[in-house]
């Protein structure tokens, strides 16, 4: 893994973000530990905050990794919640608040996806005082990097709150390895969006470019390898070094056009959020690639191919065909007769900068899962 650049190092295209000393950027709270083994830290972490009481949420696949968790707790342990579902469905938001109250727990230990780590963020801006999340992602969503939460009802809204900041995140890659291929493509471009959308999001700058680049470039080498060798530990490490990096822009530069789109698509329809991720990043980026030319430029470069924003749309579509991610809405379950409703959706959470025209042809095209540029 190759750190950053130096900021003014390379020979890429400036996009939205300003030039160095024309900036503000505000760095978020919080402690990382990275490495194989790490999991074995938790406890250790959790006294570091001072905590005394900590719920555990797993669920699925992740709830082995919770039981050996709450062990390590040992007296720290004070419950499980093992209801995890996507889109963080508010009922399910309050009966987790219910549960945390209900056993007294000062913080919460939160295993898995984005969903675990997405109903715990719930959880925490949900209650009075400070309540504590430490994260320990088993897939490659970057959730645990950001301080933004999302809540559904009729439709899923989103916030940012310091107090979704997960305090300590600690990345196991051995945690990863029995990610199903289908789940480390859809999650690995999850990620990936996170860090094309940081290079021109509203709140982007050039620190969060930094990052938004090494995330794209540790994602694009290390996700194959991933796919190819489920237990290369040095796959799986580049491409979790490369979501935690693509959090750290996300969490600084915020949503564009690819998130609030997916947001509705995953809060309003119901699709799964990663292989959502996956079907409209190309569509997006074509998009984006005539609105904001030079940030889609640098995508390209960090991809390995020219810095051309036109290129950037089909590497993406090459590298979601190399890890087998889907290609098309349809296969997702949406309707067609809801890309109109989708269309106005997203354009009024943008506040318009994209008209719905515009959307709707991009939904029309990741629908059928038309190659972007059209060959």
């Amino acid at each position: 893994m190759s750190d950053p650049p130096l900021p003014g190092s390379g020979h890429l295209a400036r996009g939205r973000c300003p030039e160095p000393g024309t900036f503000v950027h505000e760095a978020l709270p919080g402690r990382v530990v990275f490495g194989a083994g790490s999991l074995d830290r938790v406890a250790d972490e959790a006294a570091g905050l001072g905590l005394e009481r900590m719920m555990v949420i797993a669920a699925g696949s992740s709830k082995p990794v919770g039981d050996r968790i709450a062990d390590r707790l040992g007296d720290r342990y004070g419950g499980s919640f093992g209801d995890v579902r996507q889109h963080v469905p508010e009922d399910l938001a309050a009966t987790a608040r219910e549960a945390a109250r209900a056993t007294g727990v000062d913080g919460v230990v939160a295993v898995g996806g984005g969903s675990a780590i997405g109903l715990a963020k719930a959880v925490a801006v949900g209650l009075d005082g400070p309540f504590p999340v430490v994260a320990v992602p088993t897939t490659y969503s970057g959730s645990e990097m950001t301080p933004i939460y999302g809540i559904t009802g009729q439709h899923k809204v989103t916030g940012r709150d310091l107090r979704a900041l997960p305090r300590v995140v600690v990345y196991d890659p051995a945690l990863t390895v029995d990610l199903p291929p289908g789940v480390t493509g859809a999650s690995g471009f999850n990620a990936l969006a996170h860090g094309v959308e940081a290079l021109y999001a509203p709140g982007t700058d050039p620190v969060a470019a930094l990052y938004a680049e090494a995330a794209i470039r540790a994602l694009a080498d290390g996700l194959p390898g991933a796919i190819d060798e489920p237990a290369d530990l040095e796959a799986r490490s580049t491409a979790l070094y490369g979501a935690h990096m693509a959090g750290r822009a996300l969490a600084i530069a915020g949503t564009a056009l690819h998130h609030k789109l997916c947001h509705v698509l995953g809060g309003t329809f119901g699709l799964d959020h990663a292989r959502t991720n996956a079907v409209v990043l190309p569509h997006a980026a074509q998009v984006m690639a005539r609105h904001e030319p030079a940030a889609l430029a640098r995508v390209a470069v960090a991809l390995g191919g020219p810095a051309d924003p036109a290129a950037a749309p089909a590497l993406l579509a090459d590298l979601a065909a190399r890890l087998g991610t889907p290609t098309d809405l349809a296969a997702l379950g949406l309707q067609a007769d809801a890309l109109d409703e989708a269309a106005s959706l997203t354009e009024a959470a943008l506040g318009g900068a994209i008209g719905a025209d515009e959307i709707r042809a991009l939904l029309e095209a990741a629908f059928h899962g038309r190659r972007p540029g059209g060959d």
